[in-house]
């Protein structure tokens, strides 16, 4: 409980800060196109009931809906390969290939396959955050003592026992720590997907807002996209926090 609390006041404290700037930076450069957190905030509030709040939920579920398929298929697939030397020998050098290249390259073919709706969103999302997971996933599993295995094949246990007992509570750290990094490249790879070819989500709102010179909505959206990052961040660090326990304690 004092974790969570002692949490709660560093985001407190972190978010007065960049607010101050916020507002030292609108009042020194007193531009139209950068309101105060003021003004900003109002316009949050005054639009949140309407259709800013329709475009943030449309944002959620294709940004959550696309790390929750890349999680449950990299996991699996990270761990199988992190133990299984015959197949990671095969599939390593492929995922390693195609992991460099930047998937948002490919967003006017999969508009073209995939149209122009929520498919071609959430399949881009989901398509960068899984090599990422997958890779971390795969390299964890490979740094797990052979001597942990060793001791749970000498107990009688099986193939789906060290997968359950030892390579997930091993591996499980470092996932939380590759989800929550992936949750940063998930929400600027939504923004980026949503600033054309759509009539809905955050990153559509920002970019209409912008286009009509509304500095106050342009703001209220990038808050929403900001809160939305944050929220999905702060529960997989919370869902670390309970999974993990044992490293916290460990590290406490």
């Amino acid at each position: 409980m004092k974790v969570f609390k002692s949490g709660f006041w560093g985001y407190l404290a972190a978010s007065a800060f960049l607010l101050l700037v916020w507002q030292i930076a609108a009042v020194r450069l007193a531009t139209p196109m950068l309101p105060t957190p003021g003004v900003a905030f109002e316009a949050t509030g005054r639009l949140l009931q309407g259709k800013l709040g329709q475009h943030l939920w449309v944002s959620a579920y294709r940004v959550i809906l696309s790390v929750l398929i890349a999680l449950f298929l990299a996991l699996p697939l990270g761990l199988i390969m992190g133990y299984e030397r015959k197949l990671d020998r095969f599939l390593a050098p492929l995922v390693y290939l195609i992991y460099p290249i930047p998937k948002i390259v490919f967003l006017p073919l999969v508009l073209l396959f995939l149209g122009l709706g929520d498919r071609p969103k959430i399949f881009l999302i989901w398509i960068i955050v899984f090599f990422q997971i997958l890779v971390t996933t795969r390299d964890a599993a490979r740094k797990v003592p052979s001597e942990m295995i060793a001791s749970l094949r000498s107990l009688g246990g099986n193939r789906a026992q060290i997968y359950r007992h030892v390579l997930l509570p091993a591996s499980l750290p470092d996932v939380l720590t590759a989800l929550r990094l992936s949750m940063g490249t998930a929400i600027s790879v939504l923004f980026f997907a949503e600033s054309f070819a759509t009539t809905k989500g955050l990153g559509y709102f920002i970019m209409d807002a912008w286009s009509r010179s509304a500095p106050d909505e342009m703001f209220a959206g990038i808050i929403m996209m900001a809160l939305l990052g944050v929220s999905l961040f702060m529960i997989v660090d919370g869902l670390e926090k309970v999974l993990c326990r044992w490293q916290h304690v460990k590290g406490h």
